[in-house]
């Protein structure tokens, strides 16, 4: 079984997992009875332990195919992955003191890194009638108030901004986070966020793909417009970037070939959309699939108009109806599910986590 490198080992040579880790030897060899069918040998290894692990690798591992009866290479089946489990935030306003979000914001970022979930996911949005936090401001907080977990953007509204200032400021999460940023791009999908910026909402999938470029050089310490942004040590060629993209081919075959991930939206795709968007990911060569945003309130009970109630992939239902729903998803051969919980209650995602 082979594992691809994590974010903090970049640049290393593909390695066996039990070879960099030998302590996860027991897992490897609990995942290989659990294909066979043979898991309760191990039912004393929890989910969370599995959880751990994901929290040390940030990864899926890259299965070899299965190898032919009688052909003399040894395990004729190939062992199951797990998928990961990460918690997004929308970051708002809560009962807290005015002008004293901090606090609660780094507890609960505390605790999801204490109950084993493997990242911290934030959104981006700023004139659709609401306060929100600028997404990395609060990832340079959490990078901080945090020592493992994978902070990420799902996603970040790069046609926004000026694609050097951003680049500094990602540059900025990446050197305090110590190289545990994952930076989820997307064009933007809402015209109220444009219209505040008097930014261009008819060309903002050229946009992104012009300022991707730039950021790049920019991290490479490749002259842009006449001048040079000097890279942190360590932080050369900036992070690993993953693409959102709905349904649209030509964005999704672009996050295969040009990035680190594709990231697909669970409030608005719909299963057909989830399918056809992964058939076409994995065809392009694609690695690493997320699937954002998937709402959880395992009590059924979303108020009418809610978010919650008009999401389209959502685990706003029955416990046993939630279990149906994220297998499907993992069927689907998606890497990563980021769910989010409104009222931030970590032990319903406990549970839907236990659910895998």
């Amino acid at each position: 079984m082979t594992y691809r490198p994590l974010a903090g080992l970049q640049g290393r040579p593909e390695a066996s997992f039990a070879s960099i880790f030998p302590w996860t030897r027991e897992i490897a060899g609990w995942a290989e009875n659990r294909q066979r069918g043979r898991a309760s040998r191990m039912e004393g290894l929890s989910n969370r332990l599995l959880a751990a692990a994901a929290d040390v690798l940030h990864c899926r591992p890259t299965n070899p195919p299965a190898r032919k009866e009688g052909s003399g290479d040894g395990d004729t089946s190939a062992p199951q992955a797990v998928m990961r489990l990460s918690v997004v935030t929308f970051m708002r306003p809560g009962p807290e003191p005015r002008g004293r979000p901090l606090g609660r914001i780094v507890d609960y970022a505390r605790q999801i890194e204490r109950r084993g979930f493997p990242g911290i996911w934030v959104t981006d949005s700023l004139g659709r009638g609401r306060p929100t936090l600028d997404p990395l401001v609060a990832l340079g907080a959490l990078s901080v108030a945090t020592q493992r977990v994978v902070l990420g953007t799902a996603v970040l509204q790069v046609s926004l901004r000026h694609p050097v200032e951003l680049a500094h400021r990602v540059q900025s999460v990446q050197a305090l986070s110590g190289g545990r940023l994952l930076l989820g791009v997307g064009s933007g999908s809402t015209r109220a966020d444009f219209d505040l910026l008097g930014a261009d909402y008819d060309q903002r999938f050229r946009t992104l793909m012009r300022s991707l470029e730039i950021m790049r050089r920019a991290w490479s310490g490749e002259e842009v417009n006449g001048g040079v942004l000097s890279p942190w040590p360590g932080c050369e060629g900036g992070p690993p970037v993953l693409l959102g993209a709905w349904r649209n081919p030509r964005w999704i075959t672009y996050a295969a070939k040009r990035c680190a991930g594709w990231i697909a939206s669970g409030l608005y795709s719909s299963w057909e959309d989830l399918e056809a968007g992964m058939r076409l990911y994995r065809d392009a060569g694609g690695k690493n699939a997320v699937l954002a945003n998937v709402l959880v309130d395992l009590s059924n009970k979303p108020e009418a108009g809610s978010l919650a109630e008009r999401a389209t992939i959502s685990l706003v239902c029955s416990p046993d109806e939630a279990r149906v729903r994220l297998k499907r998803i993992d069927q689907l051969g998606f890497d990563e599910v980021l769910v989010v919980s409104l009222g931030g209650a970590l032990d319903e995602l406990e549970r839907v986590r236990d659910f895998l």
